[in-house]
């Protein structure tokens, strides 16, 4: 990690359900970032695709809806590919502006949908992709569950970045699986704009002695349109996400943040040195881990549905 970097943390609202007009909103946002100088920006959850917070899909115990199929037709055209013209625009972007992004995204992969987060290298590209592990609630009617080939932390020229995603940050065994690949910037994209939030966010600093940066979007019931049809809000003006993003130290002290009930960027610098000040006491998979007592294996290979083994070639009889 370089001994001082500027980050950014982009505060603001999808175009729900429209990739297009999202991607030309976060080009403009990376753009301003690097503006004001700085080398990371990290996007809020689902940023791209849409949080349909809100939404049922219409599946009471027992049954679907039509309603709801439409629903998640609407929700599956709007979401993107990683091979598909929003991930390039923002990756020339990146490349243009020399800014490393972090973005949530909801990701098409076949008929499946999952909420992930895109690592672009102003030099290199795509270079990760994080499928969250464990959709919350609701979620898991609408997201696959990504596997543990995604796990990866990230190697730049600004630190090592990881990102988990929002009720991820409550699975102790996943964030030991961050700090053991010595994560530096603790990436925690969003949809929980609880101020409760700040809590997990300046103890993960403390447990991982790194840096957490937690984005979450600030966006009403009005940007979702007239046709969306949520159960939490009716009037245009209700706020349904209202931000809280924060960046905290690894002493657990607030460096920016949290701000609630505006679109914003929230900019910080990071000061590696403090990362090494900070082990004198705790490490937690260093010298205060005990794995001859406590220990945790992480399945990386990836998963499939159906794997198919050629058998051993046979002589062939009766001419096959």
């Amino acid at each position: 990690m370089k001994n001082k970097t500027k980050v950014a943390l982009v505060q603001d609202s999808s175009v729900p359900f429209d990739a297009e007009k999202t991607t030309e909103k976060a080009i403009a946002l990376i753009a301003q970032c690097a503006s004001n100088g700085a080398e990371l920006a990290v996007f809020p959850e689902a940023f791209l695709g849409t949080y349909p917070k809100g939404l049922t899909f219409d599946a009471p115990v027992g049954t679907r809806l039509p309603e709801g199929r439409e629903d998640y037709y609407r929700y599956y055209e709007g979401a993107v590919t990683l091979d598909g013209t929003e991930v390039q625009k923002l990756t020339d972007a990146a490349a243009e502006h020399h800014i490393f992004v972090v973005m949530g995204v909801i990701e098409r992969l076949g008929t499946t949908l999952y909420c992930s987060v895109i690592f672009i290298d102003p030099a290199e590209g795509l270079v990760n992709i994080r499928r969250k592990l464990m959709p919350t609630g609701s979620e898991r009617l609408i997201w696959g569950f990504g596997d543990g080939s995604t796990l990866k932390v990230v190697e730049s020229s600004i630190g090592k970045i990881g990102a988990v995603i929002c009720w991820e940050n409550y699975m102790p065994a996943l964030r030991a699986a961050m700090y053991a690949q010595g994560v530096e910037i603790y990436c925690a994209p969003t949809a929980d704009d609880r101020e409760s939030w700040l809590s997990s966010m300046r103890h993960i600093a403390m447990e991982g002695r790194c840096f957490v940066l937690s984005a979450c979007q600030h966006i009403t019931r009005g940007e979702y349109g007239e046709n969306y049809r949520s159960v939490l809000h009716a009037d245009s003006n209700d706020v349904v996400m209202k931000g809280g993003s924060v960046v905290v130290g690894p002493l657990g002290e607030i460096i920016a943040g949290p701000v609630f009930d505006e679109k914003t960027i929230i900019y910080a610098e990071l000061d590696k040195e403090t990362l090494i000040r900070s082990k004198l006491d705790f490490d937690p998979v260093g010298h205060y881990a005990r794995p001859d007592v406590l220990s945790i294996n992480v399945d990386t290979t990836r998963k499939s549905a159906v794997c198919f083994h050629a058998s051993p070639s046979l002589p062939h009889q009766n001419g096959y």
